[in-house]
C-alpha cells in the first residue's frame, strides 16, 4: 500500500509498479486537471508540483512520489475562490484551448513562490519547458506577471 500527499488530503493506494503518476492521478484520483499530451515529457501539459517544484508527471513513476506533497491544478483555488495565477489567466486570455494551461500555472505557481517579482524574460525561461499550440505565449507571459503584481498587492493590505 502506497501513500500520497495530493492537495492536501492523504490517499493510501495499491501501485503497480509500471503506473505513472499521470496515470495514477487521472485514472485513480480523478484529477483531469493532469493533462497528458506528448506522453514523453516534452510539452509540460502533465505537470505538477512535487514538494512545490514542477515535475512532468507522465515520466514520473507513482511509486517514485509516495510520501512527498503532490499538488495538480485542482488543489490551487476553487470555483468560487480561484487563486490569483488563475483568475489572471482568465483576465489576459492565457489560457486559449486549455490543454496546456494547467502545467503552465503550477509552474508559475512555482516561479512565483521562489521570484515574486519575476521580470518578463524570466518567465518565459522558466516556462520554456512547456508548449503551447495555440501560440498563446504573449498572453500567457501577461497573465504571470499581472498575478504576481496581485499577489503583491494583497501581501500589502
Amino acid at each position: 500500500m502506497a501513500h500520497f500527499h495530493v492537495n492536501g488530503q492523504r490517499h493510501e493506494l495499491e501501485i503497480e509498479p509500471h503506473e505513472t503518476l499521470a496515470e495514477v492521478l487521472r485514472e485513480r484520483l480523478g484529477l483531469h486537471g493532469v493533462r497528458v499530451s506528448c506522453g514523453e515529457g516534452e510539452c509540460g501539459s502533465c505537470t505538477v508540483l512535487l514538494d512545490g517544484l514542477p515535475a512532468t508527471s507522465c515520466l514520473m513513476l507513482a511509486l517514485q512520489a509516495e510520501g512527498r506533497e503532490i499538488t495538480t491544478i485542482e488543489g490551487l483555488g476553487t470555483e468560487d475562490d480561484l487563486h490569483p495565477l488563475q483568475q489572471a489567466f482568465i483576465d489576459e486570455q492565457g489560457f486559449q484551448c486549455g490543454v496546456c494551461t494547467p502545467g503552465i500555472i503550477l509552474s508559475s505557481k512555482a516561479l512565483l513562490d521562489g521570484n515574486p517579482h519575476p521580470t518578463a524574460d524570466e518567465v518565459a525561461t522558466a516556462l520554456s519547458g512547456h508548449v503551447c499550440r495555440c501560440g498563446a505565449y504573449t498572453q500567457i507571459v501577461r497573465s504571470v506577471l499581472r498575478a504576481a503584481d496581485e499577489m503583491e498587492a494583497a501581501d500589502e493590505r
